[in-house]
C-alpha cells in the first residue's frame, strides 16, 4: 500500500500520546485575522502509532470529477465522523487534549477525524481551504497531527501570494485558525525526492470539512 517508513530516532518515549501544549505552542499571527499554531514533536510514541494506522484504518481511495473527466484522487482516506469512535486510543487522547487546550476561543469541541494517507511523493493535495460548510463563513481551527515522515504544508494567501512552508511528520501539530480557512489556502505538494508515506490526521468542529 505504501512505500518503507522509517521511524525517527527521537521517538523513544515510554508513554505514547499527547504532550503538553499551553506555553509550548508557538502561535503566528498571519493577515486577514488568520494564525497558525505550530508544536513540534507533541505526540509521543508517533511512529508506533503510524504503524498501527496503517495495518488497521479501512483506507479508501476516492475518485473525483476533474473538468471533463474523473481521475484518482492521489492519496488514500478515511473519515470518522461525529460519535464514531476513533481508531486509536492515543487519537482520542490527542483529540481530548486539544478540546481543553482550545476550547476558551473556539467555544465547542472538535468532533471530527479526516485521515489521509500519501503514500510516497507522488500522493498530494492541491491548494485548497476547508470551505465546505461553516468553515467559509466563520472563523474556525482545523488541528492537524502529522505522522510519519516529514512532508512539506505550504500556506498561501487565497488568490495567490509568498507561500509559509511548515515540514511536518513523526508527531507534529500543526493548527489553522482564525479566518484560515476562507482567506488562506494550504497544500501537500508532490515531490520528486524520496520520501517515505505519511499520514495527516484533521481534528475539525461541528459542519467544517
Amino acid at each position: 500500500m505504501a512505500g518503507a517508513f522509517q521511524g525517527s530516532l527521537l521517538d523513544l518515549a515510554v508513554q505514547a500520546g499527547p504532550g503538553p501544549l499551553g506555553e509550548s505552542v508557538c502561535r503566528r499571527p498571519l493577515a486577514h485575522g488568520t494564525w497558525v499554531d505550530t508544536r513540534p514533536g507533541w505526540l509521543a510514541g508517533a511512529d508506533a502509532l503510524f504503524d498501527r494506522l496503517l495495518d488497521t484504518v479501512p483506507w479508501r481511495a476516492e475518485r473525483r470529477q476533474m473538468y471533463d473527466r474523473v481521475v484518482d484522487v492521489p492519496r488514500l482516506l478515511c473519515f470518522y465522523g461525529e460519535g464514531e469512535p476513533l481508531p486509536d486510543p492515543v487519537l482520542a487522547r490527542a483529540r481530548d487534549a486539544l478540546d481543553r487546550h482550545y476550547w476558551p476561543e473556539l467555544g465547542e469541541p472538535l468532533c471530527t477525524a479526516g485521515l489521509c494517507l500519501y503514500r510516497d511523493g507522488r500522493d498530494s493535495v492541491a491548494w485548497h481551504g476547508d470551505t465546505t460548510g461553516r468553515g467559509g463563513t466563520h472563523d474556525t481551527v482545523v488541528a492537524i497531527v502529522s505522522l510519519g515522515a516529514p512532508r512539506a504544508l505550504l500556506l498561501r494567501p487565497r488568490g495567490g501570494g509568498p507561500a509559509i512552508r511548515h515540514d511536518v511528520g513523526h508527531g507534529d501539530l500543526l493548527v489553522m485558525g482564525g479566518s484560515c480557512q476562507r482567506t488562506w489556502e494550504h497544500a501537500v505538494p508532490k515531490t520528486g525526492r524520496a520520501t517515505g508515506p505519511r499520514i495527516s490526521v484533521q481534528f475539525r468542529p461541528h459542519g467544517v470539512r
